[in-house]
């Protein structure tokens, strides 16, 4: 992802209906000593909708949440990912499902990261960072099963 970063900067996005959710990792991101611009959307048709528009700022990384009103996260990565603009932008799940079925579903329909949401918010600043301190060209290009499913 660093190739990617303008001026040093991450641009993110996190998707996620959960208004407490947002602010956590919100504040976590604010811990961190990455520089990142953060974008909030509730639902995955907003953040299509943002998308979409001719002259929307690409994100270097999508925190997409699965379980969402309106359109979820699911439906969401599967048109950004049959999209020719968008197809190729890193996606992480950003879930509290821990199923297989979720987790295998997200992986067939091209997210690059299945992340559970951590339980406590020392957990969430320390997922945050990790991702963000990923080599996204070297895990991209040899992405499994195995590396698909992110733990801490």
């Amino acid at each position: 992802m660093k190739q990617n970063m303008r001026d040093n900067m991450f641009n993110l996005i996190l998707v996620d209906d959960d208004e407490d959710d947002r602010m956590l990792f919100t504040e976590a991101l604010e811990e961190i000593s990455i520089q990142t611009k953060l974008l909030l959307f509730k639902h995955g048709q907003e953040l299509l909708d943002y998308l979409f528009q001719p002259h929307a700022e690409l994100p270097n990384l999508i925190f997409l949440d699965l379980n969402m009103p309106v359109k979820n996260g699911m439906q969401c990565l599967s048109e950004i990912r049959n999209h020719p603009k968008l197809k190729d932008l890193p996606i992480a799940i950003y879930s509290t499902s821990s199923s297989d079925k979720d987790i295998s579903d997200a992986f067939l329909n091209g997210a690059n990261l299945y992340i559970s949401k951590p339980n406590c918010y020392s957990k969430l600043r320390k997922v945050v960072e990790k991702v963000l301190n990923l080599n996204w060209q070297d895990h991209i290009s040899n992405l499994n099963k195995d590396t698909f499913l992110f733990r801490i």
